[in-house]
């Protein structure tokens, strides 16, 4: 059973008129409490102690089914980064049906977070990693219910890819867009969108206006590829069904699946055609082997489907070092 001490915040009401507090600007006592809480909370989830944890869990959160498997995920996540507190919100809502916590961020940035029926107060807590290249979000939310401050919001979402959030890959997309580099900008959209909800509260201005934008060049990008995309200038005339995002070590990259007629068994020549496709992809595709690590590649004879895998021979282009 959690101990901890009672603050001004549960006995006293420190914030009775409503109101968002962040970071320095919420009172020491109440931010140290929400601290001790916090912490305890992960040393559990650290330590897949799904027990305790549901002992600090709303009604809701326990009964979902999905709760359990989200904790082993944030345990996993809490182990391997180094995560640590990046901001705070202290929240007194001000309506029932739905309130809105501006964050201050401005730039590309800015956010808001939108809760619907909002608990009259909450305190919503930020972890991120030491590296941010791909990182998750976490972010947990304490709530005051009527038998108890319990935990209504748990979660681990992408914030970044690469480097760089949602606002800034949309901006990349539409320069790529801007430069006549299709395939391009498709695939930074692509990228941005898993990176749009950090939180399932969490609202970017531009993510509309982003979903529209991805459209537009999905339908685009169909009208001019027409997959299978044959490469008739190469003498084995290789066929481009698919090109997607797909993560390594260091990161997402773009990835050209494509049909040969060249058996898999003759490594030797299919590493050949690969390399003319190299000489040529930035060409039929501009911007795909631009300004990125790695362009990563699979070989087919014939095409995959969700109901069979078949085999392949994957290739990675390194393009810088």
């Amino acid at each position: 059973m959690l101990t901890f001490l009672i603050v001004c915040i549960t006995s006293q009401g420190c914030y009775r008129s409503p109101g968002v507090w962040k970071n320095e600007e919420i009172n020491g006592n109440v931010r140290a409490d929400f601290h001790a809480r916090t912490d305890e909370l992960i040393t559990y989830i650290k330590y897949n102690q799904i027990k305790r944890v549901k002992g600090v869990l709303s009604r809701e959160l326990n009964s979902d089914n999905y709760t359990e498997p989200l904790v082993e995920h944030l345990s996993n996540r809490f182990k391997d980064d180094n995560y640590r507190l990046w901001e705070e919100y202290y929240l007194v809502s001000k309506f029932i049906d739905a309130d809105t916590v501006k964050s201050g961020v401005t730039g590309i940035n800015k956010y808001n977070m939108v809760f619907s029926q909002p608990p009259h107060e909450m305190y919503i807590t930020f972890f991120l990693p030491g590296k941010k290249q791909n990182s998750y979000l976490i972010s947990i939310i304490w709530s005051k219910l009527d038998y108890g401050w319990r935990v209504t919001g748990l979660s681990a979402e992408p914030y970044t890819k690469n480097g760089y959030t949602g606002p800034e890959l949309y901006n990349l997309a539409k320069d790529a867009y801007n430069k006549g580099d299709l395939i391009d900008a498709l695939l930074k959209a692509q990228l941005a969108g898993t990176c749009m909800n950090p939180m399932p509260e969490w609202q970017y201005p531009d993510a509309d206006s982003l979903a529209d934008f991805s459209g537009r060049l999905i339908a685009l990008a169909n009208e001019k590829y027409r997959f299978p995309f044959v490469l008739d200038q190469i003498p084995t005339k290789p066929k481009i069904f698919r090109v997607f995002n797909q993560d390594n070590d260091e990161g997402w990259f773009p990835t050209v699946d494509y049909l040969s007629i060249i058996k898999l068994k003759d490594e030797a020549a299919i590493r050949k055609e690969n390399a003319q496709i190299r000489k040529i992809i930035g060409t039929v595709m501009p911007g795909i082997d631009k300004d990125k690590k790695y362009v990563q590649y699979s070989a087919f004879n014939e095409l995959p489907s969700v109901k069979r895998e078949v085999d392949r021979v994957e290739m990675t282009d390194t393009l810088k070092k």
